[in-house]
């Protein structure tokens, strides 16, 4: 998944400033494509330049103005494209992977640090993607609601259900690296403490 569609799904729910743009997609899109400010402000840039994206300006401040986005027919006609394309699977690079199976070049106590990190991460991200289900569950998730408005009865149900199906994923993604950890949390015990 490119940037460009990630804030584009988020920008379908409401006419957002950069910051704004920031600020939602570091606690809903973010969940599912991680991206900083400094790639955020200048694919937007590059999005109205395509024209995907018109901005306008608004006040800001007391003599400011700032750009707010709002997403263009050809952005969504370009967003429906993809979503109907097919997706092509990716290969994992997870750094976590890769040092477990060289975990034998590891002291022990040094292995059980990583995986206390590694736990505290998940539990934390975990406890995280739990709550924000609940939001959507409840329909008071910010950006989802912002959407809801535009959406009637059937529409706000598909697009619920989906959002719920993509954090069960997410959540079940978690969990099972939560047992994976304990694992080897395990493993390591049955290797050095015998």
């Amino acid at each position: 998944m490119s940037l460009r569609y990630a804030l584009i799904a988020l920008l379908t729910g409401r006419p957002m400033t950069g910051y704004d743009i920031s600020k939602s997609f570091s606690s809903s899109v973010a969940h599912v494509w991680h991206a900083p400010d400094s790639q955020i402000y200048p694919e937007l840039n590059r999005m109205e330049r395509d024209g995907l994206l018109d901005a306008v300006e608004v006040p800001w401040g007391k003599k400011g103005t700032k750009k707010e986005y709002h997403v263009t027919d050809a952005g969504l006609a370009d967003f429906r494209r993809w979503m109907e394309s097919p997706l092509k699977p990716q290969r994992q690079r997870d750094p976590a992977y890769l040092k477990a199976a060289y975990y034998d070049f590891a002291d022990p106590e040094a292995v059980r640090e990583q995986l206390r990190r590694q736990q505290t991460y998940w539990e934390e991200h975990l406890a995280m993607l739990e709550r924000t289900r609940a939001t959507l569950l409840d329909r008071t998730h910010p950006t989802l609601a912002a959407r809801l408005t535009k959406l009637d009865e059937r529409e706000a149900e598909l697009a619920v259900r989906y959002k719920i199906y993509a954090y069960d994923g997410l959540i079940a993604r978690a969990r099972t690296e939560l047992a994976w950890i304990e694992d080897g949390f395990a493993l390591v015990d049955e290797l050095h403490d015998s």
